[in-house]
Protein backbone atom coordinates (compact mmCIF):
# COMPACT_ATOMS: atom_id res chain seq x y z
CA UNK A 1 0.00 0.00 0.00
CA UNK A 2 1.14 3.68 -0.91
CA UNK A 3 2.48 5.14 1.99
CA UNK A 4 3.50 8.80 2.98
CA UNK A 5 6.47 9.03 0.52
CA UNK A 6 4.75 7.57 -2.50
CA UNK A 7 1.94 10.13 -2.03
CA UNK A 8 3.75 13.01 -1.25
CA UNK A 9 5.76 12.02 -4.16
CA UNK A 10 2.76 12.17 -6.37
CA UNK A 11 1.46 15.32 -4.72
CA UNK A 12 4.80 17.39 -5.83
CA UNK A 13 4.11 15.76 -9.69
CA UNK A 14 0.49 16.52 -9.30
CA UNK A 15 1.48 20.06 -8.23
CA UNK A 16 3.65 20.44 -11.53
CA UNK A 17 1.20 19.54 -14.20
CA UNK A 18 -2.42 19.94 -13.26
CA UNK A 19 -2.87 22.82 -11.40
CA UNK A 20 -5.62 25.60 -13.15
CA UNK A 21 -5.61 23.02 -15.94
CA UNK A 22 -9.09 22.82 -16.55
CA UNK A 23 -10.83 19.24 -16.53
CA UNK A 24 -12.07 18.87 -20.18
CA UNK A 25 -13.67 14.85 -19.59
CA UNK A 26 -14.34 12.31 -17.19
CA UNK A 27 -14.33 8.51 -17.20
CA UNK A 28 -15.50 6.22 -14.60
CA UNK A 29 -14.86 2.28 -15.42
CA UNK A 30 -15.86 1.59 -12.18
CA UNK A 31 -18.64 3.25 -10.34
CA UNK A 32 -17.79 1.78 -6.57
CA UNK A 33 -14.36 3.71 -6.79
CA UNK A 34 -16.69 6.57 -6.84
CA UNK A 35 -19.32 7.86 -4.05
CA UNK A 36 -22.52 9.51 -6.45
CA UNK A 37 -23.64 8.16 -9.18
CA UNK A 38 -21.19 8.81 -12.45
CA UNK A 39 -23.23 10.91 -14.23
CA UNK A 40 -23.39 13.06 -11.11
CA UNK A 41 -19.84 12.56 -10.91
CA UNK A 42 -19.05 13.80 -14.25
CA UNK A 43 -21.18 17.20 -14.31
CA UNK A 44 -19.53 17.89 -10.99
CA UNK A 45 -16.10 17.79 -12.47
CA UNK A 46 -16.28 18.74 -16.36
CA UNK A 47 -15.38 22.17 -16.12
CA UNK A 48 -13.84 22.27 -12.56
CA UNK A 49 -10.05 23.20 -12.09
CA UNK A 50 -7.55 21.66 -9.33
CA UNK A 51 -6.02 25.19 -7.19
CA UNK A 52 -3.94 23.15 -5.18
CA UNK A 53 -2.81 19.35 -4.23
CA UNK A 54 -2.49 18.60 -0.56
CA UNK A 55 -1.06 15.31 1.30
CA UNK A 56 -2.65 14.31 4.11
CA UNK A 57 -1.77 11.00 5.74
CA UNK A 58 -1.74 8.33 2.46
CA UNK A 59 -4.72 10.26 1.12
CA UNK A 60 -4.11 13.05 -1.77
CA UNK A 61 -6.85 15.64 -1.57
CA UNK A 62 -7.51 17.85 -4.80
CA UNK A 63 -9.05 21.15 -4.06
CA UNK A 64 -10.65 22.70 -6.83
CA UNK A 65 -11.74 25.96 -7.88
CA UNK A 66 -14.89 26.49 -6.27
CA UNK A 67 -14.08 24.78 -2.64
CA UNK A 68 -14.92 21.30 -2.91
CA UNK A 69 -12.47 18.54 -2.75
CA UNK A 70 -11.39 15.04 -4.52
CA UNK A 71 -10.48 13.01 -2.52
CA UNK A 72 -8.29 10.16 -3.36
CA UNK A 73 -7.19 6.99 -1.60
CA UNK A 74 -5.08 4.15 -3.40
CA UNK A 75 -5.13 1.56 -0.50
CA UNK A 76 -3.22 -1.63 -1.56
CA UNK A 77 -2.61 -1.85 -5.39
CA UNK A 78 -3.33 1.73 -6.18
CA UNK A 79 -0.96 3.63 -8.85
CA UNK A 80 -1.67 6.60 -10.91
CA UNK A 81 -0.43 7.59 -14.38
CA UNK A 82 -0.30 11.15 -15.94
CA UNK A 83 0.23 11.34 -19.61
CA UNK A 84 -1.27 11.28 -23.57
CA UNK A 85 -3.51 8.50 -24.95
CA UNK A 86 -1.12 7.13 -26.47
CA UNK A 87 0.82 6.30 -23.79
CA UNK A 88 -2.22 4.53 -22.10
CA UNK A 89 -1.08 1.96 -19.71
CA UNK A 90 -1.87 -2.00 -20.33
CA UNK A 91 -4.07 -2.56 -17.85
CA UNK A 92 -7.50 -1.28 -16.39
CA UNK A 93 -8.34 2.25 -15.17
CA UNK A 94 -11.46 2.57 -13.02
CA UNK A 95 -11.45 6.59 -13.12
CA UNK A 96 -9.67 8.98 -15.97
CA UNK A 97 -9.90 12.59 -15.58
CA UNK A 98 -8.79 14.35 -18.65
CA UNK A 99 -6.56 17.94 -19.22
CA UNK A 100 -6.66 18.81 -22.40
CA UNK A 101 -4.07 16.91 -24.21
CA UNK A 102 -3.10 14.99 -21.10
CA UNK A 103 -5.34 12.41 -19.06
CA UNK A 104 -4.50 11.22 -15.18
CA UNK A 105 -4.96 7.54 -14.97
CA UNK A 106 -6.26 5.67 -11.82
CA UNK A 107 -5.53 2.34 -11.73
CA UNK A 108 -5.82 -0.68 -9.22
CA UNK A 109 -8.50 0.77 -7.13
CA UNK A 110 -10.43 -2.15 -6.08
CA UNK A 111 -10.08 -1.12 -2.79
CA UNK A 112 -9.18 2.43 -2.87
CA UNK A 113 -11.39 5.10 -3.94
CA UNK A 114 -11.94 8.64 -5.57
CA UNK A 115 -14.69 10.49 -3.58
CA UNK A 116 -16.05 14.23 -4.68
CA UNK A 117 -16.81 15.78 -1.13
CA UNK A 118 -17.89 19.31 0.08
CA UNK A 119 -14.97 21.32 2.19
CA UNK A 120 -17.24 19.95 5.17
CA UNK A 121 -17.41 16.04 4.37
CA UNK A 122 -13.44 16.66 3.05
CA UNK A 123 -12.83 17.78 6.65
CA UNK A 124 -14.78 15.21 8.48
CA UNK A 125 -12.91 12.31 6.62
CA UNK A 126 -9.29 13.46 7.65
CA UNK A 127 -10.34 14.00 10.93
CA UNK A 128 -9.75 11.10 12.88
CA UNK A 129 -5.83 10.78 11.51
CA UNK A 130 -2.71 11.65 13.65
CA UNK A 131 -0.35 14.53 13.22
CA UNK A 132 1.87 14.62 10.43
CA UNK A 133 5.61 13.60 11.19
CA UNK A 134 7.24 15.88 8.50
CA UNK A 135 5.50 18.61 9.83
CA UNK A 136 7.26 21.83 10.53
CA UNK A 137 5.56 22.15 13.43
CA UNK A 138 6.63 18.63 14.61
CA UNK A 139 9.57 17.97 16.89
CA UNK A 140 11.32 15.27 19.15
CA UNK A 141 8.93 16.89 22.09
CA UNK A 142 5.70 16.56 20.74
CA UNK A 143 6.75 13.22 19.41
CA UNK A 144 7.72 12.01 22.80
CA UNK A 145 3.90 13.40 23.94
CA UNK A 146 2.39 11.05 21.19
CA UNK A 147 4.30 8.00 23.04
CA UNK A 148 2.94 8.99 26.66
CA UNK A 149 0.99 6.20 27.99
CA UNK A 150 0.84 4.25 24.93
CA UNK A 151 1.14 0.36 25.41
CA UNK A 152 1.51 -2.19 23.07
CA UNK A 153 4.56 -2.68 19.65
CA UNK A 154 6.36 -0.29 18.47
CA UNK A 155 4.90 -1.99 14.83
CA UNK A 156 1.30 -1.21 15.91
CA UNK A 157 1.82 2.04 17.23
CA UNK A 158 3.61 3.47 13.71
CA UNK A 159 0.66 2.23 12.03
CA UNK A 160 -1.70 3.62 13.67
CA UNK A 161 -3.13 6.47 11.61
CA UNK A 162 -4.80 7.52 14.72
CA UNK A 163 -1.84 8.51 16.64
CA UNK A 164 0.49 9.56 13.88
CA UNK A 165 -0.42 9.70 10.03
CA UNK A 166 1.11 8.40 6.76
CA UNK A 167 3.24 5.21 7.95
CA UNK A 168 2.27 1.69 6.67
CA UNK A 169 3.91 -2.28 6.81
CA UNK A 170 6.87 -1.01 4.62
CA UNK A 171 8.19 2.09 6.42
CA UNK A 172 7.15 0.98 10.09
CA UNK A 173 9.94 -1.98 9.60
CA UNK A 174 12.51 0.44 7.76
CA UNK A 175 12.15 2.88 10.94
CA UNK A 176 12.90 0.03 13.44
CA UNK A 177 15.81 -0.83 11.69
CA UNK A 178 16.83 2.78 11.15
CA UNK A 179 16.43 3.17 15.61
CA UNK A 180 17.94 -0.05 16.18
CA UNK A 181 14.85 -1.28 17.64
CA UNK A 182 12.45 -4.34 17.52
CA UNK A 183 9.05 -4.07 15.70
CA UNK A 184 7.49 -5.92 18.67
CA UNK A 185 9.44 -3.87 21.29
CA UNK A 186 7.06 -2.91 23.48
CA UNK A 187 6.03 1.21 23.59
CA UNK A 188 5.89 2.05 27.31
CA UNK A 189 9.47 0.54 28.15
CA UNK A 190 11.05 2.49 25.98
CA UNK A 191 14.11 4.67 26.94
CA UNK A 192 13.89 8.67 26.79
CA UNK A 193 16.83 8.15 24.42
CA UNK A 194 15.24 5.27 22.71
CA UNK A 195 12.35 7.49 22.01
CA UNK A 196 14.52 10.66 20.52
CA UNK A 197 16.15 7.93 18.37
CA UNK A 198 13.00 6.69 17.15
CA UNK A 199 11.77 10.24 16.42
CA UNK A 200 15.82 11.00 14.22
CA UNK A 201 14.92 7.86 12.38
CA UNK A 202 11.13 8.32 11.57
CA UNK A 203 12.34 11.61 9.90
CA UNK A 204 15.54 10.53 8.14
CA UNK A 205 13.70 7.60 6.75
CA UNK A 206 10.63 9.31 5.43
CA UNK A 207 12.51 12.30 4.24
CA UNK A 208 14.64 10.26 2.34
CA UNK A 209 12.24 7.71 1.14
CA UNK A 210 10.46 11.06 -0.27
CA UNK A 211 12.81 12.84 -1.85
CA UNK A 212 13.95 9.74 -4.10
CA UNK A 213 10.36 8.46 -5.08
CA UNK A 214 9.11 5.90 -2.62
CA UNK A 215 9.01 2.78 -3.99
CA UNK A 216 6.02 2.42 -6.36
CA UNK A 217 6.08 0.19 -9.42
CA UNK A 218 5.81 2.10 -11.80
CA UNK A 219 6.47 5.81 -13.00
CA UNK A 220 3.99 8.82 -12.48
CA UNK A 221 4.82 10.05 -17.03
CA UNK A 222 7.28 9.46 -19.47
CA UNK A 223 10.91 10.56 -18.46
CA UNK A 224 9.84 10.20 -14.55
CA UNK A 225 12.74 8.78 -13.64
CA UNK A 226 12.37 9.44 -9.79
CA UNK A 227 9.27 7.44 -9.27
CA UNK A 228 10.00 4.17 -7.25
CA UNK A 229 13.91 4.76 -6.97
CA UNK A 230 13.47 3.87 -3.11
CA UNK A 231 12.48 0.71 -4.31
CA UNK A 232 15.70 -0.87 -4.72
CA UNK A 233 16.97 0.80 -0.84
CA UNK A 234 15.00 -0.86 1.43
CA UNK A 235 17.51 -1.95 4.93
CA UNK A 236 14.90 -5.03 5.72
CA UNK A 237 11.23 -4.84 3.91
CA UNK A 238 11.04 -7.85 1.46
CA UNK A 239 14.29 -9.01 2.32
CA UNK A 240 14.24 -11.88 4.13
CA UNK A 241 17.00 -14.69 4.47
CA UNK A 242 19.64 -11.51 3.26
CA UNK A 243 22.48 -10.48 5.07
CA UNK A 244 21.42 -7.42 7.13
CA UNK A 245 23.60 -4.40 5.77
CA UNK A 246 25.02 -3.11 9.29
CA UNK A 247 27.21 -6.95 9.04
CA UNK A 248 26.18 -10.06 10.62
CA UNK A 249 22.79 -10.93 10.69
CA UNK A 250 20.45 -12.19 8.37
CA UNK A 251 17.18 -9.86 7.66
CA UNK A 252 14.23 -12.56 9.40
CA UNK A 253 10.47 -12.64 8.01
CA UNK A 254 7.95 -12.79 10.90
CA UNK A 255 4.29 -11.77 11.94
CA UNK A 256 3.19 -9.50 14.69
CA UNK A 257 -0.54 -8.55 15.21
CA UNK A 258 -1.48 -10.18 11.87
CA UNK A 259 0.88 -7.94 9.89
CA UNK A 260 4.29 -9.48 8.40
CA UNK A 261 7.19 -8.00 9.66
CA UNK A 262 11.14 -7.58 8.59
CA UNK A 263 13.86 -6.67 11.05
CA UNK A 264 17.37 -7.92 11.94
CA UNK A 265 17.31 -9.84 15.19
CA UNK A 266 21.23 -9.37 15.76
CA UNK A 267 21.17 -5.38 15.40
CA UNK A 268 17.51 -4.19 16.65
CA UNK A 269 17.16 -5.01 20.46
CA UNK A 270 14.24 -4.26 22.71
CA UNK A 271 14.94 -0.57 23.54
Amino acid sequence: MPELPEMENYRRLLSQHIINVPITGVTVNREKTINMETEAFVQGLVGARVVYVERRAKHILFHLHDGRRLLLHLMLGGILYYGPEEERPDRSTQVELVFGDRILYFMGLRLGYLHLLSVKEGEAAMGKLGPELLDRRMNAERFAALLKGRRGSLKSLLVNQQVMAGIGNCYADEIAYEARLLPSAQVQNLTPEAVARLYDSVRKVLTEATDIGGYMEMPFMAGDTVTGTYNDRCKVYDREGEPCLRGGGTIVKTELSGRKVFYCPDCQHEG
